[in-house]
């Protein structure tokens, strides 16, 4: 009787691998995110070789054994993907590691680097000099990055002018390079969203303190007259 019980428990075997490698299949195609499709998919493959094995399936055993190291492969990738990204949400805004793409470029006091409304065609970091954005009155301290925003303006144009007021030296990359960096690179990607979001709140803090500044002038004569 226990000889016959393990007799059917052994015909069995492989066809319950069959219904695990199916049931992870489904799991599989329902997930939504790459890193537990893949996982799911290695336990389909895992599964799947057992069957194929255990029931002498030579196709089905072939197929998973090369597929097998496929998805392990990309989950490996996948995962080294995901920990760039976050290395380069939690990291600096040093810009070393961009100045081999760049280009050298002297300027000397009265150039004009770009003007508003001009097409913007590449950013600016600034080395040494002194440079301002004139509509503003604002200079910009060595080892900042200028221009960044021409790349996301609908139309592609300068926003504000930047000249040269006393004689400096820029490193210069294209938006093309910066597009190509953007698509290559996932950690640059971030970087860059991070850089141009740390630009714009700051142009945002300066203006509420201009208003700030504004509205304290116009309620300062009423103030004055009150206390007379």
């Amino acid at each position: 009787m226990t000889e016959q019980i393990w007799h059917t428990i052994a015909r069995a075997w492989p066809d319950l691998l069959g219904y695990l490698a199916a049931l992870c299949t489904l799991a599989m195609y329902s997930m939504r995110t790459m890193i537990p499709l893949r996982t799911a998919g290695l336990m389909a493959n895992a599964l799947n070789i057992a069957f194929g094995y255990f029931a002498g399936v030579t196709s089905t055993l072939i197929l998973h054994l090369v597929l097998f190291p496929l998805n392990a492969t990309r989950l490996v990738q996948m995962m080294r993907l995901v920990g760039k990204v976050r290395a380069a949400t939690r990291g600096d805004l040093s810009m070393d590691w961009l100045k081999p793409f760049m280009t050298r470029q002297q300027f000397h006091k009265g150039d004009v680097l770009f003007r508003r409304g001009d097409e913007a065609d590449g950013m600016f970091y600034t080395v040494s000099g002194k440079f301002r954005l004139t509509e503003t009155g604002t200079d910009v301290a060595n080892g900042e990055i200028i221009g960044e925003l021409g790349l996301l303006a609908p139309d592609k144009r300068r926003t504000r002018t930047l000249e040269c007021v006393e004689d400096g030296e820029v490193l210069t990359i294209s938006y093309r390079a910066v597009e190509q960096l953007y698509f290559q690179n996932p950690r640059f990607g971030f970087y860059f969203l991070r850089l141009t979001t740390e630009r714009l709140f700051r142009d945002i803090a300066r203006l509420e303190d201009e208003v700030a500044r504004l509205k304290g002038g116009q309620l300062s004569p009423g103030a004055s007259q009150k206390r007379n």
